[in-house]
């Protein structure tokens, strides 16, 4: 499939595809351009979140490249590859990024000229220099036949290229204090130095993670507020795994711009470990953080190897409201190991600690996603439940023991979608949840459960939110 691609350096020869990005302003192939824009090349960036595939874009390019930080992002990169090899049939397509180097091996089956894993910017730039040599082979760069391992290396001193992208009036905004905002997405380091089994992150960084230099995060952060932007959202897998790194930024950021607001993700026992930081953080401008709860049953926690428990997630809630912070719980109630019981119970945490409006409706549909490359794989609490790869869903297959569970999965995903179609008020959501898990009679756990409480379908006190929820 791969062809020669001399002529790279000339404007449109190479294209970075970004497909989605958390409904943020892709900052993948933002950070991939400036790379090859300091090497002389002069990439075009596309992205299909919120452009159209035009044949123009990419007919003519030697080398397009597609950025794959997420499962949906890979998902829909793969169905716009088929549309670039039909308009562009002799160019060298690339993925690169977090998801690409789980599923290496399928994409170079498949859609795949090469594949780069992790962040992959410097490898992206040698790929593109060896093509325009009429070579290809790069180490880090996975080739047919020919794998290589991800090269991880400290970020080097590069603001972001984001000119070419869509203005940020075309991505997800910061809903607080009655208005909209316009949000930055950056990052300050890129990797997490822990190992949830079902994270993504340990497979390709294996423990490890690097700081950006702060002088380039906030040179980014000053172009974004030029840009428009009243709000940044820090996208690091973890904003607490180097604190020492993370304060000197926000207190740079208050410094410069006073009114400017931020939030960012960190784990729960990040947030106990270091709750004499929480209250700075509010008075620099957090204003919520999301913190990745998964689940409040000991088991499936102990599975997941998350590393906090249901004490842990009171009483990092208890410090972030002390603090004047908002908490963000997401949640996979979905797994092998959860019972009906269980997710009853999470519905009445969520319903008694106030915090239906900090919950985004999709969190309560979903299911463990468990890609190639996945440290579950092959464990032994994982292993009796494994199925076949579905190569469409890059996904390995389970069963849920209790088959209510499945059928519980599917009836609140249904309510989901209704109520984003339709525009129901997150009480009214959370509502239709509630009967449909008391409506259940599962095999597994709580089969005499007391009528749920149901919530007036009144608005409730609004919270600060980005207009469009987080989905992997």
């Amino acid at each position: 499939m791969t062809a020669s691609a001399t002529g790279l350096r000339r404007p449109g020869s190479i294209v970075l595809i970004s497909c989605y990005e958390l409904g943020h302003q892709p900052l993948g192939i933002a950070g991939a351009a400036a790379l090859l824009q300091e090497r002389g090349f002069s990439p075009g960036l596309l992205d299909l979140s919120r452009q159209s595939l035009e044949p123009a874009a990419v007919q003519g390019a030697g080398l397009i490249a597609v950025c794959a930080p997420m499962h949906t992002a890979l998902v829909l990169g793969i169905q716009a590859a088929q549309r670039m090899r039909l308009l562009a049939p002799d160019v060298h397509l690339c993925f690169f990024g977090l998801y690409a180097a789980l599923n290496r091996d399928l994409l170079l089956e498949s859609a795949a000229d090469s594949v780069i894993g992790g962040e992959g910017g410097d490898a992206l730039v040698e790929l593109a220099e060896a093509l325009e040599r009429g070579e290809s082979g790069v180490p880090g760069v996975s080739l047919p036949g020919r794998p290589s391992p991800p090269r991880l290396a400290r970020p080097r001193n590069l603001k972001p290229a984001r000119e070419a992208l869509p203005p940020l009036s075309e991505y997800a905004r910061l809903e607080a204090d009655g208005e909209t905002r316009l949000v930055g997405y950056v990052a300050s380091t890129v990797g997490c130095k822990h190992r949830c089994l079902h994270c993504p992150i340990p497979p390709v960084y294996g423990g490890r993670f690097f700081a950006l230099p702060r002088d380039a995060v906030l040179d980014d952060i000053r172009f974004l507020v030029a840009s428009g932007a009243r709000h940044i959202t820090f996208g690091d897998p973890d904003f607490l795994n180097g604190p020492g790194h993370a304060l000197p930024i926000v207190r740079g950021l208050h410094r410069e711009f006073p009114g400017l607001t931020y939030d960012f993700t960190a784990k729960i026992e990040h947030l106990l470990r270091h709750r004499d930081l929480l209250r700075e953080f509010a008075e620099t401008g957090c204003l919520f953080i999301v913190s990745a709860v998964e689940s409040l049953s000991g088991a499936v926690l102990a599975n997941l190897e998350k590393g906090h428990t249901r004490a842990d997630v009171e009483a990092a809630l208890e410090l972030t409201r002390n603090a004047g912070i908002v908490l963000r719980p997401t949640f996979v109630p979905f797994t092998p190991w959860s019972t009906l019981e269980d997710y009853r119970e999470l519905l009445e945490f969520v319903r008694r600690e106030g915090l239906v409006r900090h919950v985004d409706p999709i969190q309560f549909a979903i299911r463990l996603l468990v890609p190639p490359g996945s440290a579950l794989l092959g464990t032994p609490q994982f292993e009796p439940f494994q199925g076949d790869l579905d190569r469409a869903a890059l996904s390995y297959r389970w069963i849920h023991p209790d088959p209510q569970m499945d059928a519980l999965q599917g009836a609140v995903m249904g309510i989901v979608e209704t109520a984003s179609s339709r525009e129901w008020a997150p009480e009214r959501t959370f509502v239709a949840i509630q009967e449909a898990a008391w409506t259940t009679s599962g095999t597994v756990g709580g089969t005499a459960d007391p009528p749920p409480f149901t919530l007036p379908l009144v608005p409730g006190e609004p919270v600060p939110r980005l207009t469009e929820a987080w989905f992997c």
